[in-house]
């Protein structure tokens, strides 16, 4: 269901939710924030479009990632569909993106 103040339908997946309680406290809410204020802002200050030119991604949908500290949010945006699906959270470093195909191969 889409809030009217809601411009896209959320998803996320469970792993998201489990790796969101593992964080540190001051990390976990404004994860939960930035998470909360994707559908209705998809594309805010801080998130820039992921390189998937060699991925098997539908050409309507963007890889995105959204910076907090040295975490990382990855997440697809269909703007024609209308949804947002919130993919991964990493710690940066080590995370270097290897596991990107996997990761996209969710929503092919």
């Amino acid at each position: 269901m889409v809030k009217k103040s809601e411009r896209f339908r959320l998803w996320i997946e469970p792993e998201v939710h489990r790796m969101r309680e593992l964080l540190p406290g001051n990390i976990r809410q404004r994860v939960k924030r930035m998470i909360d204020a994707l559908p209705v802002e998809p594309h805010p200050a801080g998130s820039r479009p992921l390189d998937i030119e060699e991925l098997d991604v539908p050409i309507d949908i963007e890889i995105r990632r959204l910076k907090l500290d040295r975490w990382r949010i990855l997440y697809a945006v269909n703007e024609r569909e209308g949804w947002v699906w919130v993919l991964q959270i990493r710690k940066r470093p080590p995370y270097q993106y290897e596991d990107l195909p996997e990761i996209v191969a969710k929503i092919s």
